[in-house]
C-alpha cells in the first residue's frame, strides 16, 4: 500500500460515517498486506534462511556469494515498507471500529429512548381507555318489539353518544330529538355504558305500531 492510498483512505474514514463495508475493506487490505509480507518472507527463507538482520558480506567482508543480494535486499525493503503499511491500516481498523461502536450505542439509546415513548404514550392510551366516557343521559323504559328494543337497548343503558350528541355537545333532551326528527330511516350511532362496559349499537328511528320514532323513553343525567 502506497502512502497515497493510505492518505486517501484516513481521509474517507473522517469524511463521512463508517460502514461495516468500510471495516470489511480495511481488513481486507491488511490481509492482503499480511500476504505480502509472508511472500517475502519467504524469498529470504529461500536464500540460505538470511532473514532481516544477517550480514550479506562474508568474513573478509567482500560480499557474499552464496545468495542473489538483489533479492534479499528488495525482500528486505518490502517488508519493511509493508510493516510500516500494516501498522497503518490496523490503526484505521481500530479506529473504524470504534467510531461504528459508538454510533451503535447512540442508535441503541434512541431506539430505547424511541421504545419507552411509545410505551408510555400506549400506557397513557390504555389508562385512558380504561376510564368510561361520562353519559349524559340514560334509558329509562323500552317497549317490546320497538325499534330501541330491535337495535339493542335496554333498560338502565347510560347514553354516551347519541348519533352527532354527546358528553360535550348535550344540553337538553330536545339534542336526541331533533336528530331522531332528521334520521327517520336512516341508522344512528349509538354508544352506551352498560354494567361498566361500553357497547356500540346501531338505531334506525323508524315508525313502528307505538308511539314516537324509538319506542323508548329516555332522561338525562344529573351532570
Amino acid at each position: 500500500m502506497s502512502e497515497e492510498q493510505t492518505g486517501q483512505s484516513e481521509g474517507s474514514s473522517q469524511a463521512g460515517g463508517v460502514t461495516v463495508s468500510d471495516i470489511q475493506e480495511l481488513i481486507r487490505r491488511k490481509e492482503e498486506i499480511e500476504a505480502q509480507i509472508k511472500a517475502n518472507y519467504e524469498v529470504l527463507e529461500s536464500q540460505k534462511g538470511v532473514g532481516m538482520s544477517e550480514p550479506l558480506v562474508d568474513c573478509e567482508g567482500y560480499p557474499r556469494s552464496d545468495v542473489d543480494l538483489y533479492q534479499v535486499r528488495t525482500a528486505r525493503h518490502n517488508i519493511v515498507c509493508l510493516q510500516n503499511d500494516h501498522k497503518a491500516v490496523m490503526k484505521q481498523v481500530e479506529e473504524a471500529l470504534h467510531q461504528l461502536h459508538a454510533r451503535d450505542k447512540e442508535k441503541q439509546a434512541r431506539d430505547m429512548a424511541e421504545a419507552h415513548k411509545e410505551a408510555m404514550s400506549r400506557n397513557l392510551d390504555q389508562s385512558e381507555g380504561l376510564s368510561p366516557p361520562q353519559a349524559f343521559a340514560k334509558v329509562n323504559s323500552i317497549s317490546p318489539g320497538s325499534p330501541a328494543s330491535i337495535a339493542g337497548l335496554q333498560v338502565d343503558d347510560e347514553i354516551v353518544e347519541f348519533g352527532s350528541v354527546n358528553t360535550q355537545n348535550f344540553q337538553s333532551l330536545h339534542n336526541i330529538g331533533n336528530v331522531v326528527q332528521h334520521s327517520e330511516g336512516k341508522p344512528l350511532n349509538v354508544t352506551v355504558i352498560r354494567r361498566g362496559e361500553k357497547h356500540q349499537l346501531r338505531l334506525v328511528p323508524t315508525r313502528w305500531a307505538g308511539k314516537g320514532l324509538l319506542g323508548c323513553n329516555i332522561i338525562p343525567l344529573q351532570r
